[in-house]
């Protein structure tokens, strides 16, 4: 059973990355979408990702009402949770050029 749960597991990443295949061709410009695919991830870890972000962006938007200006913490947070083999900056530039969570990544790119 186990060797079937893995390739059900596999089957559904392929489908996933030919979506957004198609999507690339039609924009080549996805760079985002086009890091998913070279490192493997599933629909799901892409969508915790973005869960990730709209948490993130919340917080961003609290702090900066509360007057803050300074977002290292929210990129800590970002590095912690992001797949270990994933790079942290690879990962914000490719979410800057599709322009995904472009004022959160806007602010803690400063941080780099």
């Amino acid at each position: 059973m186990k060797e079937n749960d893995e390739l059900l597991y596999r089957i559904n990443v392929l489908e996933y990355h030919q979506k957004l295949l198609l999507k690339l061709l039609s924009d080549p410009n996805l760079d985002f979408y086009r890091l998913v695919i070279e490192y493997g991830l599933s629909e799901q870890e892409v969508r915790d990702f973005f869960q990730l972000c709209d948490n993130l962006t919340e917080k961003m938007e609290e702090q900066k009402a509360e007057g803050f200006v300074y977002f290292h913490p929210l990129f800590s947070e970002f590095s912690r949770f992001l797949p270990a083999r994933m790079d942290v900056n690879e990962v914000m530039q490719s979410c800057l050029r599709q322009k995904l969570f472009e004022p959160l990544f806007t602010e803690i790119n400063k941080c780099l």
